[in-house]
């Protein structure tokens, strides 16, 4: 089969590699999915797992990607409840082969049968940011009705989730990010936004709930930003400062399959829309994953049609 190839971690995404690996096979309870579209996270490059295995044994040539879509066509022994012919989405394992590739093996229970009126491009966007946002939200933040939603990085692939998620609950939801984001920040859903270069990030008062995409300095002060009984999550690791009176949480997104069925439902009636920045086939993965200029949504690997 045709893939995406990683073997250096210090050539970054420029170092990406069109070649031929063989096709993964199913173990027990896993499945094999035909790839029709593959999103990709940029800081895969960066995770350990990307470059060894749970033992801490180099793994490369590694094949990145860990959310997709497509179509079964092969069941391990003792998978049950997917059949051989369809449609899904989920996520792969971080520490194996991934899925900007024509086939990945994975294990069933990552997986949810993506309804036919949802195309495999739009279906490949959701996974991480999806999962990212509905666990950051309700399973970390415990967000309630009415409660006021600070999402830094307001118009990328999971802020943008985040913000409709939060307002769908009945949140307040205030978007930051730079100047070009405004617009699209409010555009799915912010109420207000921070330009965090211009702007002063304090003016915005106490808030219930600290999404942070960003980390640094910006997650520090955020911290000291979360009221009484509230909470910091971060996706971007451990923040530098705890809120006084709150929590602080970070965590790594799992696979669901009932969120992810949760989440594809909100696609499906119109409640949750995506964030495609751009579309590219196999061939032009490498340049389509390495942009010239910035974008603020999802690039999707479109792998068949």
């Amino acid at each position: 089969m045709n893939a995406i190839v990683v073997r250096e971690q210090s050539a970054g995404i420029a170092g990406m590699t069109l070649e031929e690996r063989p096709e993964p096979r199913a173990a027990i309870n896993e499945v094999v999915v035909r790839v029709h579209a593959s999103g990709f996270v940029p800081t895969e490059l960066t995770w350990p797992s990307t470059w060894t295995d749970r033992l801490g044994r180099d793994r490369t040539p590694a094949i990145p990607g860990h959310e997709f879509a497509g179509v079964i066509t092969a069941l391990g022994y003792g998978t049950r409840g997917l059949s051989v012919g369809q449609r899904v989405f989920g996520v792969g394992d971080w520490y194996r082969d991934g899925s900007l590739a024509e086939y990945v093996a994975v294990e069933a229970r990552n997986l949810a049968p993506l309804p036919g009126d949802v195309d495999f491009a739009a279906a490949a966007s959701l996974p991480i940011s999806g999962l990212t946002a509905w666990q950051g939200l309700f399973d970390h933040g415990r967000l309630a009705s009415g409660q006021s939603v600070l999402v830094h990085g307001a118009a990328g692939a999971v802020g943008t989730m985040v913000t409709q998620l939060a307002r769908e609950f009945g949140a307040w939801v205030i978007g930051t990010g730079r100047a070009p984001d405004r617009r699209k920040a409010l555009d799915f859903g912010a109420r207000e936004f921070v330009d965090l270069e211009h702007d002063a990030l304090e003016d915005v008062g106490a808030v219930d709930l600290v999404f942070d995409a960003i980390g640094g300095e910006i997650g520090a002060r955020s911290a000291r930003m979360v009221r009484e009984g509230g909470t910091l999550v971060s996706i971007v690791g451990p923040s530098a400062a705890r809120p006084a009176d709150g929590l602080s949480v970070d965590f790594v997104v799992e696979p669901d399959r009932l969120q992810l069925l949760e989440i594809v439902q909100r696609v499906r009636d119109g409640r949750l829309e995506t964030n495609i920045a751009s579309v590219a086939r196999l061939d032009d993965a490498v340049a389509a994953l390495n942009p010239t200029e910035r974008r603020t949504g999802k690039t999707i690997i479109q792998l068949r049609a």
